[in-house]
């Protein structure tokens, strides 16, 4: 049965908090606190009151109605008041927006406790209640908007008298709810990321659980907020939502328990047919078309489009979600997801990754319940109609090629093709795929990935580039796999049948001797590894006397651009400046890619109280952002010595000035690849099917001679030149 309360109308806007009131303190203390403009009304003149009714407005008691001093009365028509109302200026204009022209007022509206800054529209709202709106508003043609007294506006705390059932929790990267994090306004990608791993570390999830309670004030009563210059129009149910300045909503469905961050400059637009529910939307976001979204964070400047559904997620800044549902996920900034088929549930996906039509990542009731996960690496492209099992692990730049892999797998090593060859019943993994078939595209992705990062909050200094400190230890990872395989698969050879028993050192050496000296030799080998598919058959790894040279070429070549971009005045300047390189393993928090050692000195700041809440731990993240870009140097020269096998005291001016020139006929291999890989989309005859001739292919795709990426990657290898000219001569090396 429904519980229908019946009161008497005389209650109607008053009464607002439903709690015990503070000493000395009225239903109207917090919205005081959050409208400070009370002072500048008055209560209404007679004759105010007289135009007030003979323009058909009522209320239950027109004292309790205050006014600036330019309120015109005949600009409030057909409404009728609940409890104390403050109007502000109004003035005889209309306001335009988007081609929407209303006259400023208030028009046939029930308004019951609200306040109103100067020259708002208020038309043909239905029941407005207990919100502040500021400058210049208009809101037009809405069913129901209102706030109660225990309003958190999507935060995941507890007011004053509520249960813990109450609390709203965001399930992340597992259904079981195992790693659950409370949401909140302001939440960075490395907050969630911090929060939803260390679940054994019961002082750290506690501490975290603190930071969001003392950020928000458990205290009943607080009115939602319309910023100045907001545009709400044609929605049904607008409840518990606080909403930034500059942000535009038309024909949501229903929007509930929200905090919606907008501004003058990162405004966010809500479109028709949204329901959204149990929410923080950053600044800057778009949210169109009928998407759902329940229990969610969207991190600044990101969209959902075309009927998504986001649900128990956490979505980062710069991402794009269309068409689809993603279950239960933690997505670092950068995704693009825009297939209506494709599926994400329970994942760790850390950012610039694309999902594909028809990919299903995570069918995740193959356990004896819904607890599996998967972790994915930066870069992660699962391809058309891609099927994964839970629990499943991926390195940085996993391209996973079309097919349903029916067991778990731990793909270790980045930039790797990963193929299910059904007629030979094998798993295929090609290491450095993308270096060598589709250098276009990484090297792109890295490229649009800067371009697009519309930010305006740059707390955390988010890594997109291909190599960089998470995936060159990967690299150095893959480096040993490949050894030990080589290795391996020679040894496995009849006629290299070893006399002992071998080491895995006894395996890798002799590997890296093959791959070095006689990569002909490893190219006529069948190369096998273990550990990477939970399966019976064979994993058979592709193109390694390739990618092993690939690998050792780009570390280097990591080595030599962090030093150009060191910009650092002699040869002296830069020993003292890596004097303490050293490799070692990093984290990518949120995008944010950190040492390990930075990461747990972090965590135990956070323990002992050293950090003593979010703001704090954001500030941290500057600090570390500023320490990055020495840190990356120490990292990259670090991982070119052990390439070359030079100690750092033996790094000289002579061994600088040779990788130098070496490092110009690396860009110029990859500026050149960049180019071919894209060319063959020109010159293969099945793309051409489509167009009569050359000239109507380049008028719909655009010519290569055009083309902005590939003519900016041409600059940039003549700077890069130049700039290994002039470090050669100043530094007279």
């Amino acid at each position: 049965m429904n519980n229908i309360k019946k009161k008497p109308l005389s209650e109607l806007g008053y009464n607002f908090i439903e709690t015990q009131l503070p000493k000395g303190k009225d239903e109207y203390y917090l919205r005081n606190e959050q409208w400070s403009r009370q002072g500048e009304y008055r209560r209404l003149l007679a004759h105010e009151v007289e135009a007030l009714v003979r323009n058909d407005n009522s209320s239950d008691d027109w004292n309790n109605i205050f006014v600036s001093n330019e309120f015109n009365p005949q600009l409030v028509q057909h409404c009728h008041f609940f409890g104390m109302v403050r109007i502000g200026k109004l003035e005889p204009y209309y306001l335009e927006f988007h081609n929407l022209r209303l006259p400023v007022g208030l028009y046939n509206s029930t308004i019951c406790a609200c306040d109103f800054g100067d020259n708002v529209v208020v038309h043909n709202v239905n029941y407005l209640s207990h919100y502040i709106l500021g400058n210049e508003v208009i809101v037009a043609n809405v069913n129901e908007m209102a706030t109660t007294d225990y309003a958190k506006f999507g935060n995941g705390i507890l007011k004053e008298g509520e249960s813990e059932s109450g609390r709203i929790q965001l399930e992340l990267c597992n259904e079981n709810g195992g790693r659950s994090v409370m949401p909140f306004d302001g939440m960075l990608p490395g907050d969630a990321y911090l929060w939803t791993r260390y679940r054994d570390d019961l002082q750290l999830q506690q501490q975290f659980k603190a930071f969001t309670e003392k950020q928000f004030d458990k205290r009943r009563g607080y009115y939602g907020m319309v910023g100045d210059r907001c545009v709400i129009k044609n929605c049904k149910i607008i409840k518990d939502v606080t909403i930034g300045t500059d942000a535009y909503l038309k024909g949501a469905n229903k929007l509930k328990n929200l905090t919606i961050n907008s501004s003058s400059v990162a405004a966010s637009q809500i479109g028709e047919g949204c329901e959204l529910v149990n929410g923080i939307i950053g600044y800057g976001c778009r949210v169109f078309y009928g998407v759902k979204a329940v229990r969610f964070v969207m991190a600044s400047h990101s969209q959902l489009k075309y009927g998504a559904r986001l649900i128990n997620s956490y979505l980062g800044n710069n991402a794009t979600i269309s068409c689809c549902e993603v279950l239960n996920s933690l997505i670092f900034p950068a995704h693009e997801q825009h297939h209506n088929n494709s599926f994400l549930c329970a994942a760790l996906v850390m950012g610039q990754s694309n999902m594909a039509a028809g990919a299903t990542i995570g069918s995740n009731h193959n356990s004896r319940g819904a607890d599996g996960e998967i972790l994915a690496g930066r870069g992660f492209w699962p391809g058309l109609c891609v099927s994964l099992k839970h629990n499943s692990k991926f390195a940085s730049f996993t391209l996973i090629s079309k097919g349903n892999y029916m067991s778990e797998l731990h793909i270790n090593i980045p930039f790797c093709l990963v193929l299910n060859d059904e007629h030979d019943n094998r798993l295929k993994i090609m290491p450095g795929y993308w270096f060598m078939h589709n250098m276009y595209a990484i090297a792109r992705n890295s490229w649009k990935y800067v371009d697009r990062d519309k930010r305006t909050d740059k707390t955390q200094q988010i890594e997109y580039d291909y190599l960089a400190p998470d995936s060159v230890e990967e690299m150095f990872q893959g480096l040993a796999i490949m050894e030990a395989a080589v290795g391996n698969a020679w040894y496995a050879l009849p006629e290299n049948t070893p006399k002992k028993e071998l080491t895995e050192k006894d395996l890798r050496k002799k590997g890296k001797e093959l791959l070095l000296q006689q990569p002909e030799e490893v190219a006529r080998l069948t190369i096998l590894v273990k550990g990477m598919e939970n399966s019976s058959r064979e994993v058979q790894l592709l193109k390694v006397h390739k990618a092993y040279a690939l690998f050792r070429e780009l570390i280097v070549f990591y080595g030599m651009k962090n030093i150009i971009a060191a910009s650092k005045p002699s040869f002296l300047a830069l020993q003292a400046a890596v004097k303490t390189a050293k490799r070692g393993e990093w984290h990518n928090i949120g995008g944010q890619l950190m040492k390990a050692e930075t990461v747990n000195l972090l965590k135990q700041k956070i323990r002992k109280n050293k950090i003593a809440g979010w703001p704090q731990l954001h500030e941290q993240y500057i600090e570390i952002g500023k320490e990055y870009a020495t840190d990356k140097l120490q990292h990259a020269v670090a991982s070119m010595l052990e390439i070359k096998e030079v100690s750092l005291k033996n790094f000289t001016p002579a061994l600088l000035a040779e990788w130098l020139e070496d490092s110009t006929r690396t860009m110029e291999w990859i500026a050149h690849n960049i180019r071919h890989s894209r060319e063959k989309d020109y010159k293969n005859p099945f793309r051409q099917l489509a167009y009569d001739n050359a000239n109507e292919m380049n008028v719909v795709v655009g010519s290569l001679e055009d083309n902005a990426f590939i003519n900016e990657t041409l600059n940039e290898l003549g700077e890069y030149k130049n700039r290994v000219r002039k470090i050669i001569n100043e530094w007279e090396l």
